[in-house]
């Protein structure tokens, strides 16, 4: 009996689902989400609720929730008690990137990213998979449940956008998942969720993180400033990682009370995660893998700086230094421009 069948017996004793996202949630967790829906559907569950803390502010995030007609509900603790079972899609452990307090008991965790200390009935965390959709494409096949269009369309998108077109961290198991998908697929539907309009104000932030870039050998470190777009900072992460001489990047940005970090690596000394993980664990929640990462730091005491150039310049200096501690860079601006 495979792991899809171990999930669809333990749904079936249930009358209520709550299916927990993590914060911000991107199209991997979302497609993750109706997936596990499916699979409760069909074990008979009859209340299914797709929870979600912090905002849905990228363009291709939006789209995805807009054309595929998403139900989704903020997240609140009345909402997150009215399951049977509590599931987590995309994420691992209570009160990381998610609002679940750490005392409530996680009854099911699909995951792709590495985690300690997980505690769940259910727990399939696949490190080696690029994408969490991929775990839900087998699980599907596994039990024999259809997948219709709308459903192809939006694991092939997640499994396309986490993989970034299948060039970052993709495996077998991805690309097997993606030909089962494949005859699905509403193309249509797919590339207007690949290329949606971008705001101004993102253009604006991807845009101060090109003009703040430092360069210390292959490494590429830079900031947004103060933003409220948190999906740039990903974006223009992606985007710098393509300049020539570039093998690492490390942009950041202030978001509300947060210091949010987006990373990217495509050298293969450094596992970013673990260097973000070990640059800010001590202030902060940090990691991923090889080759993604993110972290987040509370602001704390300076969140209320009055001077908002000055805080943008103070967290600036402490990120850069412990950047450059951590990964043994050099102190000086290789960028000659």
């Amino acid at each position: 009996m495979g792991r899809g069948q171990d999930l669809h017996e333990l749904l079936a004793g249930a009358e209520s689902l709550v299916i927990v996202c993590h914060d911000n949630p991107d199209p991997d967790s979302l497609a993750s989400a109706m997936a596990l829906h499916e699979i409760a559907s069909d074990a008979g569950v009859e209340e299914v609720t797709v929870l979600y803390a912090g905002d849905i502010s990228h363009q291709q995030n939006r789209a995805f929730v807009n054309l595929l007609e998403l139900d989704l509900e903020q997240f609140s603790m009345e909402s997150l008690t009215t399951g049977d079972v509590i599931a987590f899609v995309d994420h691992s452990v209570a009160g990381q990137n998610n609002r679940v307090p750490a005392e409530v008991d996680v009854d099911v965790v699909v995951d792709h990213h590495p985690a300690d200390n997980v505690v769940a009935d259910f727990i399939d965390r696949r490190e080696g998979y690029g994408a969490t959709a991929t775990i839900f494409v087998e699980y599907l096949d596994e039990l024999d449940i259809d997948v219709d269009t709308r459903l192809a369309t939006a694991l092939m998108f997640a499994l396309r956008r986490e993989t970034l077109e299948f060039l970052r961290g993709v495996s077998g198991p991805d690309f097997a998942a993606a030909e089962r998908l494949q005859e699905g697929v509403d193309m249509d539907l797919l590339r207007k969720l690949a290329h949606p309009s971008i705001s101004e104000a993102t253009i604006d932030a991807i845009s101060d993180a090109i003009d703040n870039r430092i360069i210390r050998g292959s490494v590429l470190i830079s900031h947004a400033g103060r933003t409220t777009e948190r999906d740039a900072l990903p974006q223009a992460a992606d985007y710098l990682s393509d300049m020539e001489g570039v093998d690492t990047t490390v942009i950041f940005g202030l978001i509300d009370d947060m210091v949010e970090i987006s990373a990217r690596s495509t050298d293969s000394r450094i596992h970013i995660g673990d260097a973000l993980k070990a640059a800010f664990g001590d202030v902060g929640s940090a990691g991923g893998h090889r080759q993604m990462a993110g972290g987040q730091i509370p602001l704390g005491l300076f969140a209320d700086y009055a001077d908002d150039g000055g805080l943008v310049d103070i967290v600036e200096t402490i990120v850069t230094q412990r950047l450059v501690d951590e990964l043994h860079l050099s102190d000086r601006n290789d960028d000659t421009e």
